[in-house]
């Protein structure tokens, strides 16, 4: 079975990367999350990064590069994240989260991401 892709936006502003705090399902809620969400079929994963972030964050965004690796997430799914930067709109909470944080290069760590994202946290870290 082919592993579905899942892309995540290391969105950067002024040196601060956005922190999206889960709102569903259940079990993810009130953990942060890099914004993003799953590749349809037929779509580029690049295209799938700027649908997402217009559907979840109501923002124009453009993918910068891709951060090396991917990381596993539930069983068939795998994680791969571009940093991008805004190109209009300010972020809001619209699906999936309650909450967005710009977080400083000091602050990064200050919320609880969910564990798949803490490895494409630190790798997009290093990146920017």
């Amino acid at each position: 079975m082919t592993e579905r892709i899942v892309v995540g936006a290391a969105l950067y502003d002024d040196g601060r990367l956005l922190a999206a705090r889960r709102s569903a399902p259940p079990e993810l809620a009130g953990r942060w999350e890099l914004p993003g969400g799953k590749v349809e079929p037929g779509e580029h994963p690049e295209e799938a990064l700027v649908r997402e972030l217009r559907e979840e964050l109501g923002v124009a965004a453009e993918p910068v590069a891709r951060v090396p690796g991917e990381w596993p997430l539930k069983p068939g799914y795998v994680l791969r994240v571009w940093t991008a930067k805004l190109l209009s709109g300010a972020p809001e909470p619209l699906e999936d989260h309650d909450e967005l944080r710009w977080l400083s290069p000091d602050e990064v760590w200050s919320v609880e991401w969910l564990d798949a994202d803490v490895p494409a946290v630190a790798a997009a870290i290093e990146c920017h």
